[in-house]
């Protein structure tokens, strides 16, 4: 499942990035890394951006990125 698919509310763990060279290492740079939870803060209506809380701050992701982010 990726971060995508995530219902509004939930709380998963990032299980494994995918993606290439310099957008992988920007997702990493903004504290999404493996094992780490990432709570679902809010969807957009048409699904993008994704709002997310990880370490401690909100984020928000583009669906691109957040199908990147595999999580269980």
């Amino acid at each position: 499942m990726t971060l995508r698919e995530v219902k509004c509310g939930e709380t998963v763990r990032v299980k494994k990035l995918s993606g290439d060279g310099p957008v992988k290492r920007r997702i990493m740079d903004m504290g999404i890394t493996k094992g780490v939870s990432v709570y679902v803060r809010k969807v957009a209506p048409l699904g993008d951006p994704v709002e997310v809380t990880v370490r401690g701050y909100e984020l928000s992701l583009r669906k691109a990125d957040a199908e990147m982010i595999e999580v269980e």
